[in-house]
């Protein structure tokens, strides 16, 4: 498939999945997440969330009962739109500004934290671990950077973002797992590789 056809069939279901998730009552799925959320995930930090935005599940409640039990929680921090983001340390109460894209984040003065983590906004999931991201392949590159030092990637979503093939090419970075209101999916690798899950 060449990459104009690639990128065809990601635009298409890019569309169809904003509109369904459109169409998500959300109602109590932020703390289902927290009662599927695997123990073995649940020991590693720091980790690293995201502030939600365009309807993405909220994982904020997660992120405070993780800080609880005493994990280091950050959020990332774009400093310009083609950069790299930066996680920094986070506490519930602590105060965001915006960054280069308008979302709340961390000061860019605090301290860089490395995730053992990643919490992970998608619009498509399908149980191999493809994601389907807004397309900027940001999050690509994160978890590509930090897979390298044995960071552990997880897709926050709603059930019913799940597709049964998400179009992808050899650049899209796999998940780990996707953790949803009705149950936690280790992702089971169809490309040959073993992932970390």
């Amino acid at each position: 498939m060449s990459d104009a056809e690639l990128d065809a069939q990601k635009a298409d279901a890019r569309m169809l999945m904003r509109a369904e998730r459109a169409a998500i009552k959300p109602g109590d799925a932020a703390l289902r997440l927290i009662e599927n959320f695997p123990l073995e995930l649940a020991q590693l930090s720091p980790v690293a969330g995201y502030w939600p935005v365009g309807g993405e599940i909220d994982g904020r409640p997660l992120l405070a009962a993780l800080a609880k039990a005493g994990r280091v929680v950050a959020l990332p921090r774009m400093e310009t739109r083609a950069g790299p983001a930066r996680f920094l340390s986070w506490k519930g109460g602590d105060a965001l500004s915006a960054d280069a894209f308008g979302v709340p984040a961390p000061p860019s003065t605090g301290a860089d934290l490395a995730p053992r983590l990643i919490l992970v906004p998608l619009l498509a999931f399908d149980r191999s671990g493809h994601r389907l991201g807004q397309g900027g392949g940001h999050y690509d590159r994160i978890i590509s950077l930090y897979r390298a030092h044995g960071c552990i990637a997880a897709g926050l979503a709603y059930a019913e973002q799940e597709m049964g093939a998400v179009p992808h090419g050899d650049h899209d970075a796999h998940l780990d797992w996707v953790i949803t209101p009705k149950e936690a999916i280790r992702c089971a690798r169809t490309d040959g590789l073993r992932g970390r899950a």
